[in-house]
């Protein structure tokens, strides 16, 4: 990807929409003497502007060198300023913090019963939003206030808010340390993938027991227990325990269920549940489920009364379209996932300032994934180059290991054999030096190496020998995540039986399927 140079405040205005632009013009017009200010001017330049260039902004006479940074800090300032006071932006934790200041305010002018009047309505109001930390922050000070002022007749006053910051301090503490563990894990999993071995696996969850505080999960509210169930999804993930994994996602989800207006208040959150439950069903191959799970979550996030914003909008592509791809895989409707390709590109650019490279990476994966099950291998090599020539990539480690391998077959089904020792030899030295080459990869880079001693009709019974080979490794637990990125059994199944490998996968489809319908209530 491209790095362009960036400025903060060119960003911040080529974020906003039309109706912001227009009410950001509108809050500075409030005051006539800012009709024809130096920052509006700037700003307009900057709007009309393709590209953020400080020597156009000198050349235009807007602003002296000198006063330029502290003309652009004020212009920032009064952006952010005009998109809080948008509609659009005004959630339930904007409206308490703000009813916390005008509280805080009437306090320091001395009007006590004022100031606890607010914080009693916000307070509720705080508590039946999961709004846990800024709750505490309402007891504190009406902690303050009751210290310096007595205004109940209520002689329990004191004892009610001191239990009230006690119970709130224990919430937060708890939320603060599987939200602590949570990042940890989702860390882990970002750099190194799945569990590889029997030691990693003990290793993971040593440290995940270690960091587990011990809990009674009926006396947990909405938002610790959701920490609570996002940690054990991750965990799962790790250690490659795929039911365990839907288990708690699913729970994860079924809050939401049981209480969906908070779908509107934590979107977010709504929208990552579904995205690990989708993602565990893929892993546990239940395509049905899926896609049911998949338009209930579409037809939430697209209710007219959820506030859109560019967060939820980012993230609603990246579930939406990473899922979209999941299921027509399961399904082996390559053909047919096709026709989005265009839409998921123009996602990427859309969103390329909320999307991190990972995502846009592992969207680059499937697509060539998608080509190679299409045999349209030239296709599937460009997309494998954008991931491969990317000298920035933060990407999970398992992830680029399995990108190589698939440019080794990609280039092989293509007829592009005539650099392939070059190839296995660059591919062989980036899968030792991850420490990531399992016994599927060694077994294809074997395979691929001797390509050139088989004589053409000995080909098939070669790819009879390496699925026999391969086969065995499908359940295991370390050695199956092979098989999650590349299909590499159904590739071989297609060349033994001359047939197309989408055609493979559509039947394997159709026995999961029957199998799903046996085995999902079990579940």
């Amino acid at each position: 990807m491209i790095n362009d140079q960036k400025d903060n405040l060119f960003q911040l205005i080529k974020s906003l929409s039309k109706s912001e632009k227009r009410q950001f013009k509108l809050y500075v017009g409030r005051m006539g003497s800012n009709n024809d200010s130096k920052f509006l001017n700037l700003f307009n330049l900057l709007d009309k502007s393709p590209k953020y260039s400080e020597k156009l902004i000198l050349e235009k006479g807007v602003v002296t060198k000198q006063q330029l940074s502290n003309l652009k800090a004020h212009l920032y300032k009064q952006i952010l300023i005009s998109l809080r006071l948008n509609p659009i932006h005004q959630n339930v934790r904007i409206q308490i913090r703000e009813q916390l200041d005008f509280a805080t305010i009437l306090y320091q002018k001395g009007l006590y019963k004022l100031s606890l009047k607010v914080l009693d309505k916000i307070k509720s109001i705080a508590f039946k939003n999961e709004e846990k930390y800024l709750a505490y922050e309402i007891v504190e000070l009406e902690k303050v206030i009751e210290s310096q002022y007595i205004t109940r007749s209520l002689s329990n006053r004191s004892q009610i808010l001191i239990q009230q910051a006690d119970q709130l301090q224990y919430q937060n503490d708890l939320t603060s340390k599987l939200s602590n563990l949570s990042l940890l894990l989702y860390e882990k999993l970002i750099k190194t993938g799945y569990a590889k071995s029997d030691e990693e696996f003990r290793e993971t969850t040593k440290f995940f027991y270690k960091k587990l505080p011990v809990v009674e999960i009926e006396n947990l509210g909405f938002r610790e227990k959701l920490w609570y169930y996002k940690v054990h999804v991750w965990y799962s993930f790790l250690v490659q325990d795929f039911l365990s994994c839907f288990k708690y996602a699913s729970k994860w989800v079924d809050m939401y269920e049981e209480s969906p207006e908070m779908i509107k208040i934590h979107p977010v959150f709504y929208l990552k549940a579904n995205n690990y439950l989708m993602e565990s069903l893929a892993l546990i191959k239940y395509p049905e489920k899926f896609k049911k799970t998949l338009n209930l979550m579409l037809r939430n996030i697209n209710d007219s009364k959820l506030v859109k914003n560019h967060n939820i909008s980012s993230l609603g592509f990246l579930v939406h379209y990473n899922n979209l791809l999941n299921l027509y895989f399961m399904q082996g409707n390559f053909e047919e996932a096709k026709g989005f390709i265009a839409e998921i590109n123009d996602g990427i650019k859309k969103y390329k300032d909320q999307i991190d490279e990972h995502h846009v990476m592992l969207f680059y994966y499937k697509i060539a994934c998608l080509y190679f099950s299409l045999s349209d291998y030239e296709k599937s090599i460009i997309y494998i180059n954008k991931i491969i020539k990317n000298k920035h990539l933060k990407m999970r480690e398992d992830l680029l290991c399995f990108t190589r391998v698939l440019n080794l077959v990609a280039h092989y089904e293509a007829g592009f054999d005539y650099h392939l020792d070059t190839q296995l030899r660059e591919t062989y030295k980036f899968l030792i030096k991850m420490n990531d080459l399992h016994e599927v990869q060694k077994a294809m880079i074997r395979f691929l190496r001797s390509l050139g001693e088989i004589f053409p009709h000995e080909l098939k019974d070669s790819f009879i020998k390496l699925y026999g080979e391969l086969k065995q490794y499908e359940d295991d637990p370390y050695e199956r995540r092979a098989f999650l990125y590349l299909d590499i059994l159904s590739w071989l199944e297609s060349k033994i039986k001359s047939r197309p490998v989408s055609e493979i996968i559509k039947e394997k489809a159709k026995v999961m399927n029957r199998k799903e319908k046996r085995s999902i209530n079990v579940l």
